[in-house]
């Protein structure tokens, strides 16, 4: 009888997502979040991109000539409305949709997850910040009610699915992660994976 090698069989150091996750449908649900997270942040890059009319009109896309991230920068009114100012350039911009579309791609493929979550994380963050306080922000001279609450939004639970994929190895389950972990150059460095 001949049996076959999977990819931990042959390397007892390639940690497999099957060795953190044990039960099928557990994984099945975390590669669909995956892939769900990837699709939002890749959407987001595509609409700014050539402004389809969702949140970016066409006249403000970026290959139009928008200014995807200096529109919302120019925006920021909270706290840490000076520490934005330094991305109010093209330099933030190339920043904020290279971005996207590095976590779009890397969380629908699979691979490459672990520097998807960190740089997703600290976009999350920085996100998070320019919109303190988020319970409320003056318009026009009015008080309008943008959260309903004041502390956990939406950036957080986008932040914790990155977070969440990289560390359960969500890309080998519909995805690239276990043929990007058998490459020489991940193993070698390991927060590539």
């Amino acid at each position: 009888m001949t049996t076959t090698k999977t990819p931990a069989a042959t390397d007892a150091t390639l940690t497999t997502q099957e060795d953190i996750v044990t039960r099928p449908l557990a994984r099945k649900v975390l590669a669909v979040s995956r892939i769900v997270i990837g699709w939002t942040f890749l959407w987001a890059f595509l609409d700014k991109l050539f402004g389809l009319n969702f949140a970016t009109p066409s006249a403000g896309a970026w290959i139009n000539g928008g200014t995807p991230a200096q529109g919302f920068i120019s925006r920021i009114e909270g706290p840490f409305a000076g520490f934005f100012q330094i991305f109010n350039n093209g330099f933030g911009d190339v920043f904020f949709m290279f971005g996207l579309l590095g976590i779009g791609v890397a969380m629908i493929a699979g691979a490459g997850l672990r520097i998807a979550a960190v740089g997703g994380t600290l976009l999350m963050l920085f996100m998070f910040m320019a919109e303190i306080p988020t319970a409320s922000a003056m318009v026009d001279g009015e008080l309008v009610r943008g959260s309903t609450n004041p502390i956990v939004d939406s950036h957080w639970h986008e932040a914790l699915l990155l977070i969440i994929a990289a560390v359960t190895l969500a890309g080998d389950t519909w995805g690239l992660g276990k043929w990007w972990a058998a490459k020489d150059v991940v193993r070698k460095n390991p927060w590539l994976r």
